[in-house]
């Protein structure tokens, strides 16, 4: 064998069959283009960011139900025993036994040995004419069922709080993924260009477990992530100039910081560098734009009377009607966590007899106030409004170290939980799914979150399969790789 022989022979050994479908321009990779005809309208959306002003608007895939979103994610995983189901079973064999068929193989993060069942703590009665069944706890909400689209069959794949709150909210249980409001930021970009596209706002006293990944841009560019806004003090940090410091000054300072960075992209053209240019303007005009919008002072006392605001205080009510002026400025995602919902028993601010009836009302009124408001200000017809947690809770009373405790409380449940929406794109007074008797695991319309997410895309107008951004070989996805669908049926 000559050197020419052993290099071609060297050169086949190193070539895969990735190499050959990539480079193979006739033969097996024509046939296969051929063959799939107008599958081929699939492929991964190319989405044209303008790198000077990423944050333009951009027109979707296709005629969107919704232009905005408003999540609220309740920390913790709130018990959708004593919100949203209502099982008669559960009264009947309440602190009975569990058989042990029932719960054989299954893995609990607490519960240990034979748990016993635990009726509803609270009171149950339908309400409006869709019927749905609503817990004492919640009597403003109540009102508002006819506007809410249920979905009692949620499930996902984790039963820890850290990887649960990433799957519903960045499809993925690990670090590192954009979150939704990253995606469809990055898919849409903003109507309003002196705020961000993607605002965070917290109540409860707590960041979530695996914070601020829960609004992070993961491979996005950093601009599409959320921007966490304060409920006292400066909205943002660092919005304000320094003392000594006004505009003028901060305006020829940005320019100088501006030219660096101009002339660091020409050598090394990293996309990155001119996010951080368009990131600079922006904070500069959010030293205008934030603190009007953050103001809540200048709401006229019903509004504040509606909601149970307090201006200059940090309360979920607050966040409420910042939401709604904020996606009526032109925001395109709004996020609200609120801290609290992780209701085990362990301990009086744990227990669903105790702390998890006070997040009820610190809760309930306001999120029947933002609905009201976006309906009576038109702005409901196309903002899509989103409540759940990140997985829901056993109808087994929690037993941890083998023990009830003194309090009522309930442990993991990522087999069945409960999350609405309400607002554009979805239908009214609908409940979809169900789950066993004893409300434990999903028998009908099972909802993954994944299913979710898709349906959540489909509504801002995007096929979840074709945004997506290659990275590492990969067409990567809010929704992964493994198949997802559209939850057809709730659909407006």
């Amino acid at each position: 064998m000559n050197i020419f022989q052993k290099l071609h022979s060297d050169q086949l050994d190193l070539t895969t069959r990735r190499h050959f479908m990539r480079d193979c321009a006739t033969g097996l990779g024509t046939l296969w283009l051929g063959l799939q005809g107008h599958r081929a309208l699939g492929s991964p959306l190319s989405i044209q960011h303008d790198a000077a002003a990423p944050l333009m608007p951009i027109a979707p895939s296709f005629a969107p139900k919704a232009k905005r979103i408003i999540y609220l994610h309740m920390i913790g995983a709130p018990s959708q025993f004593e919100l949203f189901v209502n099982k008669p079973q559960m009264v009947k064999f309440h602190q009975k036994d569990v058989p042990q068929s029932y719960i054989e193989g299954e893995r609990f993060a607490f519960i240990q040995g034979t748990p016993q069942i635990l009726g509803p703590v609270y009171d149950f009665k339908q309400h409006g004419s869709s019927g749905a069944w609503v817990t004492d706890r919640m009597p403003h909400l109540a009102n508002k069922v006819d506007d809410l689209c249920f979905i009692h069959s949620m499930q996902t794949d984790q039963f820890n709080h850290g990887p649960a709150q990433l799957k519903i909210l960045t499809g993925n249980q690990s670090l590192g993924h954009p979150s939704i409001g990253a995606w469809v930021t990055y898919g849409l970009g903003t109507e309003n260009q002196n705020l961000p596209g993607y605002m965070v706002l917290l109540s409860g006293g707590r960041l979530p477990r695996v914070g601020k990944s829960l609004w992070g841009s993961g491979y996005l560019p950093s601009v599409y992530q959320g921007v966490q806004c304060r409920s006292t003090g400066d909205p943002i940090l660092n919005v304000a100039n320094p003392k000594g410091v006004n505009n003028a000054i901060r305006r020829r300072a940005l320019d100088g910081i501006n030219q660096v960075n101009q002339a660091t992209h020409r050598d090394v053209a990293d996309p990155e560098t001119l996010a951080r240019i368009s990131q600079y303007e922006m904070a500069f005009r959010m030293q205008t734009s934030v603190p009007e919008v953050m103001n809540i002072k200048d709401e006229p006392q019903h509004i504040h009377d509606l909601y149970g605001t307090q201006p200059g205080k940090e309360s979920f009510a607050n966040n409420c009607l910042l939401a709604r002026k904020l996606v009526e400025k032109g925001v395109r995602f709004v996020q609200l966590f609120d801290w609290g919902w992780d209701s085990h028993g362990s301990n009086k601010s744990e227990a669903l007899n105790h702390g998890f009836q006070q997040k009820c009302q610190q809760t309930d009124k306001p999120v029947a106030a933002l609905l009201t408001d976006l309906k009576q200000r038109g702005l409901l017809d196309d903002t899509l409004v989103i409540w759940g947690g990140e997985f829901g809770r056993t109808p087994m009373q929690e037993n941890r170290a083998g023990n009830a405790g003194n309090f009522a409380g309930r442990d993991h449940n990522p087999n069945a939980f409960t999350m609405w929406m309400a607002g554009a794109g979805v239908k009214k007074g609908i409940a979809y799914g169900e789950t066993d008797e004893l409300g434990y695991k999903v028998v009908k319309n099972p909802v993954r979150t994944h299913d979710l997410q898709a349906t959540i895309l489909h509504i801002m107008g995007y096929d979840h399969e074709r945004l997506s951004v290659p990275i590492q070989g990969l067409n990567q996805r809010l929704t992964g790789v493994n198949k997802a669908k559209v939850i057809k049926e709730l659909l407006a």
